[in-house]
């Protein structure tokens, strides 16, 4: 949006700069979105390993007792007749991560339309390595584990190494400061949201073992529902709270995981505004001029400036400019803003919190399933990468970001093969109760070799931070 011509009169008021220049720097900030994404990224993936800490910490104290059971505590909701009683682990895993997965719909989405996925060209690279990054993990599990004879009950863990935890990339990524190049960070991202949606497919073909078809159909109906509340432009955040709450209930009563409600939903939301850029400087240039018959009013006898006297004209150019900025964004872009902060600051670290604590039994970490989780996350993540991008750039069918070198690369696809998060959730959902500490001690320790693999690649090939003169 241009500035108009008036905008340069000595008589322009600060509140009409204000009014000006706020919606169009709002605007920007709002699209673009993958530097916000990558700073919450780093923020929250410093937050991840605090709460990790805390909950490892936790789990091998004296209070590891209260701690671990903590989690148990049950949760009902009654509505009539009906009730739904959960343990807190669950509330947070089933109900807390669709809000977790519904933001990676938005992410999956945002990077398909208008993202790094949105260009065939700039697209191959991290979806071939991400290909490769679960492919390869997932041999590697089966692999090993067909020399360890792992339990044909733990053979669904090929699924656990196959993810990545880009907040824990990030995080420790920020550590270089700027040094580290965009491309490689934004790369990292993009690959872990493909990986993201192979987790999802995952999720939804393989871990559900039965079908109650009515309360799938349900389902189905706040699916459409939505999708026809979206087409004839309704834009009441409460209606599709009510029809998005059914949704999930329906889906988790169906035997298909709920947070596939969450991810469908997400990927359903618009990435178009309603109200296109030059409707919003129309609307705002009308208000415009309707706040100039007041503002230019000279001062009254005694120096204050003349009171706006009530106006119903200007009161319904407020409200239309109101609604006119506010949709002027896509609702994917506004529910990523203000969504990403809640799952960056609150729903991961809880997870990371009601997950991440295993008492550390050093005979586990022998057990063949931490051993196949543990090699496939160190070794067989950075092998699928490196090696199919490789071959995707000699075949010169994709390229390495500007400012990125093989060796470089090398260190972040290390430090992919830090699972965690969704590396957990789908050892809970993979494994048998009894092995699930096992996993999980397989992640962490898969996840803490990557770590340290890949920021000790990166620090040796970076170049090195500039220190100040002297005085």
């Amino acid at each position: 949006m241009e500035s108009s011509p008036a905008a340069h009169d000595t008589g322009t008021s600060a509140s009409d700069a204000e009014l000006r220049v706020l919606p169009k720097s709002r605007i920007a900030g709002w699209l673009s979105p993958v530097r916000r994404v990558l700073k919450l990224q780093a923020t929250s993936g410093l937050l991840l390993m605090a709460t990790t800490a805390i909950a490892m910490i936790a789990a091998n104290s004296p209070w590891s007792g209260p701690f671990l059971h903590f989690w148990e505590t049950p949760c009902v909701i009654a509505f009539g007749d009906y009730l739904l009683k959960k343990d807190l682990l669950h509330v947070i895993n089933d109900g807390l991560m669709t809000i977790f997965f519904f933001v990676v719909g938005l992410e999956i989405k945002r990077e398909v339309v208008s993202g790094e996925l949105s260009d065939l060209r700039k697209a191959t690279l991290p979806i071939v390595a991400a290909i490769g990054g679960m492919i390869v993990p997932a041999t590697v599990f089966l692999l090993v584990g067909s020399v360890l004879s792992l339990p044909a009950e733990a053979v669904k863990g090929w699924t656990i190494p196959m993810a990545t935890d880009i907040a824990f990339v990030v995080g420790l990524l920020s550590l270089f400061g700027n040094r580290v190049p965009i491309g490689l960070k934004i790369l990292l991202l993009s690959l872990a949201i493909v990986d993201d949606l192979g987790a999802v497919i995952l999720i939804a073909v393989l871990f559900t073992e039965h079908l109650a078809l009515l309360s799938l159909g349900i389902g189905a109906g706040g699916v459409v529902l939505t999708f026809l509340m979206n087409r004839i432009g309704v834009r009441s955040v409460g209606l599709y709270v009510v029809v998005g709450a059914i949704t999930w209930l329906a889906v988790l009563k169906s035997g298909v995981h709920p947070t596939i409600a969450g991810v469908v939903l997400g990927l359903m939301t618009p990435g178009k505004a309603w109200v296109p850029y030059d409707t919003l400087a129309a609307v705002l240039d009308r208000l415009r001029a309707e706040l100039s018959r007041f503002t230019t009013q000279p001062p009254t006898a005694d120096g204050h400036p003349q009171p706006v006297p009530h106006s119903k004209t200007l009161h319904d150019d407020l409200a239309e400019a109101e609604f006119a900025t506010r949709e002027s964004i896509a609702p994917l872009y506004r529910l990523e803003h203000l969504l990403h902060p809640w799952v960056a600051f609150l729903i991961m670290p809880l997870f990371a919190l009601a997950n991440a604590g295993v008492p550390l039994d050093l005979s586990q970490a022998f057990q063949p399933v931490a051993i196949c989780v543990a090699v496939g996350l160190a070794l067989g993540k950075p092998l699928g990468i490196f090696g199919l991008s490789y071959i995707a750039v000699m075949l010169r069918i994709a390229k390495l970001p500007e400012g990125v070198s093989w060796k470089l690369y090398l260190g972040g696809a290390c430090l992919a093969g830090i699972g965690f998060t969704m590396s957990l959730f789908l050892g809970a959902l993979a494994l048998p109760e009894e092995l699930i500490p096992s996993g999980k001690l397989g992640t962490l320790m898969g996840s803490a070799v990557s770590a340290t693999l890949g920021m000790w690649l990166i620090a040796i090939m970076l170049p090195k931070a500039k220190t100040q003169p002297e005085a």
